[in-house]
């Protein structure tokens, strides 16, 4: 029977697992841990299928799981298949990759069942376990901008994306045919990394030489070549399926940071091969970024450009007032150390124009601003799929949606699997009324960055189309999606709660309201109508949206 609940620990942590699992199944909950021993290369069958199958995955970090290389191992298929919820045991710190996932603080806990944390933590789990489980592109003409002479950043001072190797994968098969398609894979996976934006990718040739022989040690290899990470993995025939397995390891640490299998019938691999390609590099892309993306935020000081504009992207995805200045700022930041870095200019258009869209700047003075950052990343990177898909989404805060349409399909088709390009062609059709391509690209979005961090963002514009729908009930769906994912944007509860109010869901839409002024206790009932207004700008949906938000505002006032 498939468990709601995984735990993954450490054998050294069994008395503390214990206590969880006797708590969990006190609570009606099934509770798979039993202490499979963990030896030798691959996962036991019988735990990996109940680690895939459960509902929940618990996983306890403490000193000890952090460096276990199972538990992290599961961590990681957890986070795949989004069923991770971590919990500290003990004071820790925890690896890198999942720093950004939110994870709840029990060191202190001992068992007691009516523990204010633990019952939180409870009913995440609880929350988990009840859960069921594109248009042809029109290039633009070239564009001539004049742009002074930039002043070229000192040597470091811009920063580089991450590197990434892609050693030959191994023929376990042993079989002539197999070497073929393992030779084959290499290259198809490293031309689908290419197309990506957030690293560089070295050719095969500079790796052919460790085809044979034995492979020397991981950092040492890194040094060699110059790269931070290392994607290694072997082909094998297993019955009637051939078995795709990659991993992605830090050179450096040696440590397997993303590992998956991807089976394919031997019948059907000529026809889903190129499918198969882009599932890895795809899932392996989204990881990358999402290690940079922690590196960023974790780094205190002596950034580069390159970093800064990381962090400005993360921030700017938050969505939150706070986050839209950090996002200005470290834009800001990047395009003074390097102010011949054209990301860095489509970055700061992008900031500067959500700022105005949302909190309703008319400043003429702020957006010429942001068109001469425009006009100067267009110039200095005219052809860079991260320029165009930040100026798309500048342009269509600005108030030129066709536009900033036009320059993200631009994007998308220099680099079909870079994401942001879909949320930003959504975002445009959106606002133009174009429902279906922008649920079509919102939908690409998840497809080319499965498991991203930034997904509860495209799930609140989801939301938002379906409003334009009047899809009250999709909408409400795509809402609690992405509060689950972020519920940090007061914005996306407010819109959750103006739903359930036209639900009839009266009680749950005043814990929204609650909580969306929990998260912005400086927000106007005013200001509020004017943000949904530019929001919701030609909706059909508006006036219901205005209307309950008063009567919700009212709700509020009284119970105050």
């Amino acid at each position: 029977m498939t468990p709601d609940i995984f735990l993954s620990y450490n054998r050294e942590d069994a008395a503390t697992a214990k206590r969880f699992a006797d708590a969990f199944a006190a609570e009606g909950l099934s509770v798979w841990w039993d202490a499979t021993l963990r030896s030798g290369e691959a996962y036991d069958e019988v735990t990996e299928a109940a680690l895939r199958g459960a509902k929940a995955v618990v996983v306890l970090w403490s000193p000890r799981s952090v460096v276990s290389r199972w538990v992290r191992a599961e961590a990681t298929i957890a986070d795949r298949c989004k069923t991770l919820v971590p919990v500290m045991i003990e004071a820790c710190e925890r690896p890198i990759m999942f720093e950004l996932t939110q994870t709840a603080e029990l060191s202190h806990w001992t068992g007691d069942a009516g523990d204010r944390a633990w019952l939180a933590f409870l009913s995440d789990v609880r929350r988990f376990v009840a859960r069921e489980v594109i248009a042809p592109t029109v290039p633009l003409p070239p564009q001539t901008v004049e742009v002074p002479p930039p002043t070229p950043a000192k040597p470091g001072e811009r920063g580089e994306a991450p590197s990434l190797a892609v050693l030959p994968f191994t023929n376990r098969s042993g079989l002539p045919e197999d070497e073929v398609f393992a030779i084959g894979m290499v290259e198809d996976v490293i031309d689908a990394l290419s197309r990506q934006v957030f690293y560089r990718v070295l050719s095969s040739s500079v790796t052919a030489r460790f085809r044979s022989g034995a492979l020397p040690d991981l950092d040492a290899m890194g040094r060699q070549l110059g790269v931070r990470y290392l994607l290694e993995g072997n082909v094998r025939r297993v019955g009637s399926d051939l078995r795709v397995t990659a991993q992605l390891v830090e050179a450096a640490q040696g440590d397997i940071l993303w590992t998956q299998k991807f089976d394919r019938p031997l019948a059907e691999l000529a026809a889903l091969q190129e499918d198969l390609i882009v599932e890895v590099a795809t899932n392996l892309g989204v990881q990358v970024y999402r290690q940079e993306l922690a590196r960023a935020l974790k780094k205190p000081d002596d950034l580069t450009a390159w970093e800064l504009v990381t962090r400005a992207v993360y921030a700017y995805r938050q969505m939150t007032p706070a986050s839209m200045a950090e996002a200005q700022a470290a834009a800001e930041r990047a395009v003074a150390i390097a102010p011949d870095y054209g990301v860095a200019h489509a970055t700061l258009a992008m900031a500067r124009g959500l700022a105005s869209f949302w909190l309703g700047s008319d400043d003429t003075v702020d957006r010429q601003r942001i068109t001469t950052h425009i006009d100067t990343a267009l110039g200095l990177d005219p052809e860079n799929p991260a320029v165009l898909a930040y100026v798309g989404a500048a342009l269509t805060f600005i108030g030129r949606p066709e536009e900033g349409l036009r320059r993200s399909k631009q994007a998308i088709q220099l680099s079909p699997n870079f994401g942001f390009a879909h949320y930003a062609c959504g975002s445009a059709c959106e606002l133009l009324g174009y429902t279906h391509e922008a649920l079509a690209h919102f939908e690409n979005f998840r497809r080319v960055e499965p498991q991203s961090p930034h997904e509860y963002m495209v799930l609140y514009r989801t939301g938002r189309t379906h409003l334009r729908n009047l899809d009250w009930l999709a909408a409400d769906g795509a809402f609690k999606q992405s509060i689950a994912l972020n519920g940090r944007s007061a914005l996306i509860h407010w819109e959750s709660a103006i739903v359930a109010q036209k639900l009839g869901r009266t009680a749950e839409a005043r814990a929204r309201l609650a909580e969306a002024r929990s998260l912005d206790p400086e927000s106007t009932l005013p200001a509020l109508q004017e943000t949904l207004k530019r929001g919701h700008g030609g909706s059909p949906a508006l006036e219901d949206i205005q209307t309950l938000l008063i009567e919700l505002w009212a709700a509020g006032e009284r119970a105050a």
